[in-house]
């Protein structure tokens, strides 16, 4: 269960149990309480957001592991690793597009 923050900074609690060590394929979305007559603007927004911040972070620590690897020695797997981020990057560009399209229709 997340914790996250709506637009305007109300925490907002979040029925999505998600695990690194199992993986995306493993975790489960359930419906929150927090959805009131089956209207969840509030909550997706504040979920993508969420979801667009995680994101921009775990391409930092990857941006950052790319760099130890170079100073290893480990050229080859730096550069894949600096691929993979710029792959990172292009999505978190387009979640963040759907974040502004979303907002812009929940005016």
């Amino acid at each position: 269960m997340h914790l996250i923050k709506d637009e305007i900074g109300n925490p907002v609690q979040h029925g999505h149990d998600h695990s690194h060590e199992e993986g995306c394929q493993n975790h489960s979305h359930e419906h929150c309480g927090s959805c009131q007559g089956g209207d969840c603007r509030n909550e997706t927004t504040a979920l993508l957001t969420y979801m667009l911040q995680h994101n921009e972070h775990h391409a930092q620590e990857l941006d950052q592991m790319a760099e130890n690897l170079e100073k290893m020695g480990l050229s080859a797997a730096a550069r894949t690793i600096k691929e993979a981020v710029g792959d990172f990057q292009k999505g978190n560009m387009r979640l963040s597009l759907a974040l502004s399209l979303v907002k812009e229709e929940l005016k």
